[in-house]
């Protein structure tokens, strides 16, 4: 099931830019207030809460006065105590319970039953509330019932009838005050949108307790449409539409923000990746406005283009160097071929040898050079080994075992002499490349030592031979570069030491001397 719709939506989803979805993202955000005031209802719910509120707060100024007015109603005459008020129990505010979610929906009010003449004392009391109560209805638009202590109405809608059976008149009765929601049986929809406000159709009853001389003889039930969602937005449209176009504005800021800090460093990192691809484009300068994470991608794509410059400059003269060095021992041996095929029959068995062992020595110049390119590019495709170290004197011992008569190898390696991060293969490696170039220049006495500088362990190897000359000393490090190309040098064997020193994060240089060779190899201490 999951399979076929992510085939489907890869199929039909848009190609987006950028900028278009994060511009989505914001307004999504910003409008997410507003979907959340008509859809999840926060604000509709805040209206009824508000409206329970008032019809709570009038409640209590009029059960209040009911109370103070109700016939035989003794006054309290005790002086007020100026220190209650300071005692945090004194005030004892009132929770709304309405919930537009959570609270149930009763049927509108019915009409009242029959019921026994009302109770004479409550007839009098309600005459005496009666201007009061109709001032506050003028004012709050809300209906206003009082009943007796049977539930029987003794002023407003329905009066002589008993409203006895409501749960809420009966919570009041019992002392407890009680708001509920009913429908409204006289709403009409006057607007095409009012669907998606609930609290529309409905209306809250709240009944609450007279109280005389500490007992319950009455009680009164107030009655009031909420606010609607649209009348409320309505009323308060000019807040509204200030607050839609501040986050308008800030929308504006934000996505401005996003696209100097964002897409549009994107942009120009993509345009410049394209002409780098090319071969003519160049890596731009970082954005001062870009953020963070986009500077760091402008530095690792300046690194990388460093990197495929030097790797292009590197691979088009490894080519050409390829190609002159084949270009000889090819050119020798298809010209003997040729004169072989040509004059075999007239050739004299001397001539013949002569080029037959021509053909021979090229042939193992090929071999050769193709054996050093094999090398030189495992040297290449060396990677760091993290955690290898090994000791130096190992491996410069093997090196000064395995030379011959004609050469003579000198270590002079402290017996404290700190490891080195690197592979003894590595070590080895350098170390017989050039004590190996030392005997082809005709030294007879090779030098190894080391040293502790900072950080680095120095190896210097020196030889009592003829040096190299200053001309030579700037191309030494140089593929295919060699003085010895008659006797068979390749000129690769310094350019792999120093791959594979690379590949260790080591070095290798030429440094002065007063006679003779000097190299210098550093390493880093394990």
């Amino acid at each position: 099931m999951i399979q076929p719709l992510r085939a489907w939506l890869r199929t039909w989803w848009p190609a987006l830019r950028l900028r278009a979805i994060l511009l989505t993202v914001l307004l999504f955000a910003a409008a997410m207030p507003a979907i959340g005031a008509v859809f999840l209802r926060t604000y509709e719910n805040t209206l009824v809460r508000q409206t329970e509120a008032e019809l709570a707060s009038q409640g209590a100024a009029l059960a209040a006065a009911a109370g103070a007015l109700w016939p035989g109603a003794v006054r309290d005459t005790t002086p007020a105590d100026p220190d209650a008020r300071d005692d945090p129990g004194y005030y004892r505010p009132e929770a709304v319970s309405i919930d537009l979610r959570a609270s149930p929906v009763l049927p509108e009010r019915p009409g009242p039953a029959p019921a026994p003449p009302a109770d004479p004392q409550a007839v009098a009391a309600a005459d005496a509330l009666e201007p009061i109560l109709d001032q506050t209805s003028r004012s709050t638009l809300a209906s206003i019932l009082i009943v007796d202590r049977h539930g029987v109405v003794v002023r407003g809608l329905g009066q002589g009838g008993s409203l006895a059976a409501l749960p809420e008149i009966q919570a009041a009765l019992a002392g407890h005050s009680r708001t509920v929601l009913r429908r409204n049986g006289a709403y009409h929809p006057r607007y095409s949108f009012e669907w998606l406000s609930r609290a529309s159709a409905l209306r809250l009853h709240h009944a609450r307790a007279i109280r005389v001389n500490g007992q319950v003889v009455g009680a009164l039930l107030l009655s009031r449409s909420p606010r609607a969602l649209f009348r409320g937005v309505y009323q308060d449209r000019g807040k509204i539409l200030l607050g839609a176009g501040a986050t308008v504005l800030l929308l504006v800021l934000l996505s401005g923000l996003v696209s100097r800090g964002v897409t549009r460093p994107i942009e120009a990192l993509s345009a410049a990746t394209k002409g780098v691809a090319a071969g003519q484009g160049e890596v731009p300068e970082t954005p001062v406005t870009a953020a963070v994470e986009i500077r760091a991608l402008y530095q690792d794509f300046r690194v990388m283009a460093g990197a495929i410059a030097v790797r292009s400059r590197y691979l088009r003269d490894f080519a050409a160097a390829v190609s002159h060095e084949f270009k000889t021992p090819l050119a020798g041996i298809t010209g003997a071929v040729e004169l072989l095929d040509d004059h075999f029959a007239t050739m004299s068995p001397e001539e013949r040898h002569r080029f037959l062992g021509n053909i021979s020595a090229d042939s193992a110049r090929l071999s050769a050079l193709v054996g050093r390119l094999m090398d030189m590019a495992r040297a290449d495709m060396a990677m760091p080994q993290a955690g290898v170290v090994c000791a130096v004197a190992s491996p410069a011992r093997r090196v000064a075992d395995a030379q011959g008569r004609d050469i003579a190898v000198v270590l002079d390696l402290p017996d404290d002499l700190p490891q080195v991060a690197a592979p003894e293969a590595t070590v080895e490696t350098v170390l017989t490349t050039l004590v190996e170039n030392s005997r082809q220049a005709g030294a007879g006495r090779v030098w190894i030592s080391a040293l502790v500088m900072g950080e680095d362990v120095v190896l210097r190897v020196s030889d009592d031979g003829p040096g190299v000359p200053p001309a030579d000393r700037a191309r030494l490090f140089e593929p295919f570069f060699t003085s010895r190309r008659e006797a068979g040098g390749t000129g690769l064997g310094l350019s792999i030491a120093r791959s594979l020193l690379a590949a260790s994060s080591g070095r290798i240089g030429l440094v002065e001397g007063e006679a003779g060779a000097v190299f210098e190899v550093r390493l880093g201490r394990g």
